[in-house]
């Protein structure tokens, strides 16, 4: 039976009492359903994405007062204006097709296993090399499955060999979302709409010829479309090859449309200068913690926010939502870490969205660059006692692990309303001991056992690396400036004939 994505139950979640089923789009607004439950994170994630943007395109708020007034939903409008979708989101049959080409293609049958980001390619496939992704899991996919790892493939395309694009957000973007904790699937989606005004089917990409790219200059803009193909742009020419209701391959044209200029409102931007273009963020492998906060999670500093832009979900939340009423709020940090072509991992975690008042956020973001000058000067540090690698990636690694208690107790300090300069000052105590600590590991142990010369460098490192956590040298200096602290003074040895003591530690 043809699956449509707007009238038939095809997305698993969760339900409060710890049950699951299967929903409509509509269905979103039943206060018993928490969140997706596909099999995969980064189906879930895109699950999430795709809510969002069917909300935005059928009705999305005006602006801020009505926002304010739909939080409590109302099903029947919301299914009422989903209907209209309806032809746009049928995943066979004949007309337009779900993220598919608007007419059939030929070419090589791909297995369904290749919809999925950390399947291995097919060159891997021959060389045999794939060791950290994987083949022949999914040798057919039922349909709401296959509609889904298509939406996922489509959003989050990594570089593909040559003429297959990359998503509108690049290869393995970040995605940032709000959840405001009430444990209900309805507020998660309306707490990231965005405003606009409810569109027809015909502007999404897939309702007309493909914008394909070949020529230079074929890039599509925002003026090109509408703005909710940011949620549902088709930078892949693909149609799915259906039999029996299963997904058994599908046939994939290179020089999809080529997306330049837009934001995504779910997605981070940073930039070199202030008058080149933005890039989307992309995660990092491994744990996502407080080093990566600036720019994301909190808000970059008033100097810096022309080059690190927060997901405008993220402002666009806070700017509607009081100061108290974001107590239970968090953060939703998502997104496929690659290396080119290559998958590395997908990270997933909640961070805290922080009801701080302004001091005390200028005290955290302080805080938070601190950390940083303190990592760059340490890895400095170690140049005359680690070549450039994986040991000393892991000491430089170390520092944000064996400061994070400390973080999380001076960020606990803060929202109790401690003074921003006793949690300053407590600070960069604990990042200039675990720092000089850290140098003074790797760096001691056998230390009269090399010639004078790395002796002499060794030691001269540590002398700047502790004048730059004294906050007596630059950037140091700057650090202590940012958080509103005075170093205490450096003592110098006494000159010929007079009297003094040496520097103080």
């Amino acid at each position: 039976m043809p699956l449509n994505l707007i009238t038939d139950r095809w997305i698993p979640v969760r339900l409060a009492d710890g049950g699951r089923r299967l929903i409509r789009p509509d269905e979103i607004t039943e206060p018993d359903v928490v969140f997706p439950d596909w099999s995969r994170a980064d189906l879930n994630v895109a699950c999430l994405e795709m809510l969002i943007g069917l909300v935005f395109l059928a009705d999305p708020p005006t602006d801020d007062e009505d926002w304010e007034a739909r939080q409590i939903p109302d099903r029947q409008p919301l299914k009422d204006r989903l209907q209209r979708l309806a032809p746009a989101f049928r995943l066979d049959g004949t007309g337009p097709l779900f993220l598919q080409d608007l007419e059939p293609i030929e070419g090589e049958i791909k297995p369904p296993d290749s919809l999925f980001i950390d399947s291995a390619g097919s060159n891997t496939i021959r060389n045999n090399g794939d060791l950290m992704v994987h083949r022949d899991r999914y040798p057919v996919l039922d349909l709401p499955f296959a509609a889904m790892a298509l939406y996922t493939l489509q959003a989050f395309a990594p570089a593909g060999g040559q003429g297959n694009r990359t998503s509108m957000r690049g290869g393995g973007p970040m995605v940032t979302l709000i959840d405001p904790g009430t444990g209900h699937l309805w507020d998660l989606i309306w707490a990231n709409v965005p405003d606009g005004m409810p569109a027809s089917p015909e502007v999404l990409p897939w309702m007309k010829p493909t914008r394909t790219s070949e020529a230079d200059g074929s890039e599509t803009y925002p003026h090109h479309g509408h703005a909710a193909e940011a949620f549902f742009g088709m930078p892949r020419r693909i149609r799915l090859m259906i039999d029996a209701e299963t997904v058994t391959g599908f046939i994939q044209k290179p020089r999809g449309t080529n997306y330049a200029g837009w934001l995504h409102p779910l997605t981070p931007y940073t930039r070199q200068k202030p008058d080149s273009d933005f890039l989307p963020v992309h995660p990092r492998a491994g744990r996502f913690s407080y080093q990566n906060w600036l720019g994301v999670v909190v808000a970059a500093p008033s100097e810096k926010r022309e080059l690190r832009r927060r997901a405008a979900a993220i402002d666009t939340f806070e700017r509607r939502v009081l100061l108290e009423d974001r107590r239970q709020a968090s953060v939703i940090v998502s997104g496929w870490s690659m290396d080119n072509m290559k998958p590395r991992d997908f990270i997933f975690s909640r961070q805290p969205l922080l009801p701080l008042g302004e001091a005390a956020e200028v005290t955290l973001r302080a805080m938070i660059e601190a950390a940083d000058t303190f990592r760059y000067q340490l890895r400095d540090a170690l140049k005359p006692v680690l070549a450039e690698g994986s040991a000393r990636d892991a000491l430089v690694e170390a520092f944000f692990t064996d400061t994070q208690d400390a973080f999380e107790q001076g960020l606990a300090a803060l929202l109790r309303g401690a003074l921003p300069a006793e949690v300053a000052a407590t600070w960069i105590a604990v990042t200039g001991r675990v720092a000089l600590g850290l140098f003074e590991r790797a760096a001691l142990p056998g230390l009269d056992q090399r010639p004078l010369k790395e002796m002499a460098a060794i030691i001269d490192a540590r002398e700047v690396l502790r004048a730059v956590l004294m906050g007596w040298r630059r950037p140091g200096v700057d650090a202590y400036a940012k958080l509103g602290l005075t170093p205490r003074t450096r003592k110098t040895s006494p000159k010929p004939g007079e009297s003094g003591e040496g520097e103080s530690t």
